[in-house]
């Protein structure tokens, strides 16, 4: 395995700290925010998982569907009954219908964009107005920070693993151009949340690879791309005994240390030196990350591929500790269903989706650990209410760019289970009833996270900046 934790540029004391763990092949990767204070609140979320559908999911056809609407404007897919009475979603996600006391739906969240770029942006960090300077070619570096590089910076690592990581990999256009809206941007890069590279760029294909890989235009493919979890094996020659002889060098390392920053916290520093060498040493933690070799009852129920590897991956971290964990739910524009919609979501997408969610949701609800994880499944924007076809590049129809609603997943951190905020129009193009703002969804995840409302973060000048820019969607709790 050849995938590698890919991290910003550290700071001088970060450097100084990690320089010792370096003799191990290591670095200290914890941070801690010197403002991070929650006001006294107890925070209702450890952990978040966003699961983010680039490419963007049709509401008509997952989660708001309308069979009394014509049939350009309801598609081919029917509704069927979840256990919550009076909620019904798409007859192609049954194992997320069976457990919908532990989800609750937000129908009504909308901005104003149907810009794939831009609409990226606004999602990926909770800000609906494009900064001044954006360009949809190109990150730049007065973007607006993502919410995973907020939470990252805000948030007090107490473990060896960054507070803040995305996986399986950063979302570029098939084109190779980097999607902006996923860095730390006017905070500056070394405050970028830490990206696990588990999948090499693929620009043809899309999906759950191997299982569900697919062309939205020629339906089912298969190529050679491999999932690849993270490489944390001892480096090269250095065995145990080689190991015990360098830690104690680093007894005498770190008393010199001492001298040269006093800021720096013994403390803390010890513990993310046991912490590096028990990812090193300890078996069990070492293969909690190579999801690929997990046994064969758990691969089955999260899914051999992509998606569940990844989702079965998120999952593993935040039980570690980890406190924010993005993962992109297919490539850039997986779920772009301009044509041949209704067979590649009913075969390739759903059905990884389904599987590893629901799977995510088991699991942490038999160990008592979804009160306190907050999942959101969203994507940048939802879909046309009218059906449109393309003929020139699709046999089948589809739907197109839609930031006027979509429909938002979210359970656990305390969202109460089986309630739907807000309503649509009866062609679903609009809400209707109670609009979500994505500044809203982003105040809803810092809120479960603990974070206070008068919280702000600093821009490379010091410059303060306000965390919220929205109130939270209490309805949900």
């Amino acid at each position: 395995m050849s995938s590698l934790w890919n991290h910003p540029r550290p700071t001088r004391r970060l450097a100084i700290q990690a320089g010792s763990l370096g003799m191990l092949g290591l670095a200290a990767t914890g941070t801690s925010a010197d403002d991070a204070s929650r006001d006294g609140r107890v925070p209702a979320a450890r952990s978040v998982i966003y699961l983010f559908l680039s490419g963007g999911l049709g509401q008509h056809d997952s989660f708001d569907l309308k069979p009394d609407a014509p049939p350009e404007i309801r598609g081919e897919f029917m509704p069927i009954a979840t256990q919550t009475p009076g909620v019904a979603i798409c007859e192609h996600l049954p194992q997320l219908a069976a457990r919908s006391r532990h989800w609750s739906l937000i129908r009504s969240l909308t901005h104003p964009s149907n810009d794939h770029s831009l609409a990226h942006l606004i999602m990926l960090t909770g800000r609906s107005k494009a900064p001044p300077t954006f360009n949809a070619n190109k990150p730049m570096a007065e973007d607006w920070p993502s919410i995973a590089a907020v939470a990252g910076d805000r948030l007090a690592s107490e473990v060896f693993l960054p507070p803040s990581v995305v996986l399986p990999e950063r979302l570029i256009h098939r084109t190779g151009r980097v999607i902006p809206g996923q860095f730390a941007g006017a905070m500056g890069r070394r405050r970028d949340p830490w990206f696990i590279d588990a999948c090499p760029f693929h620009a043809e294909s899309y999906g759950a690879y191997p299982e569900y890989e697919f062309d939205h235009a020629k339906g089912p493919v298969k190529s050679a791309l491999k999932f690849q979890a993270p490489n944390l094996s001892l480096p090269e020659g250095l065995v145990s005994d080689r190991l015990d002889r360098r830690l104690e060098m680093l007894r005498s390392i770190e008393a010199q240390r001492l001298a040269l920053d006093e800021a720096a916290t013994l403390g803390t520093f010890s513990r993310h030196r046991e912490a590096a060498v028990s990812l090193l040493m300890d078996p069990q933690v070492k293969s909690a990350f190579d999801v690929t070799r997990a046994d064969a009852a758990t691969q089955d129920r999260y899914g051999r591929n992509s998606f569940g590897w990844s989702v079965l991956m998120a999952r593993r971290l935040v039980a570690a500790g980890v406190g924010f964990v993005q993962v992109n739910l297919g490539n850039n524009e997986a779920w772009d269903t301009h044509g041949n919609a209704f067979p590649n979501l009913k075969n390739s997408l759903f059905p990884p989706t389904d599987r590893a969610v629901a799977a995510l949701l088991d699991d942490l609800a038999e160990t008592g650990e979804l009160d306190r994880t907050l999942i959101v499944m969203a994507g940048e924007f939802g879909r046309t209410p009218k059906i449109s076809h393309l003929p020139q590049h699709y046999a089948l129809p589809g739907r197109d760019h839609w930031g006027g609603v979509q429909s938002v997943w979210i359970a656990g951190g305390g969202i109460q289970g089986g309630r739907v905020v807000g309503t649509t129009d009866k062609m679903g193009a609009y809400p209707d009833r109670d609009p979500v703002t994505p500044e809203n969804l982003a105040a809803t995840i810092y809120d479960r996270l603990g974070l206070p409302p008068s919280m702000q973060w600093y821009d490379d000048q010091q410059r303060p900046h306000a965390v919220y820019h929205g109130e939270p969607i209490t309805a949900l709790w």
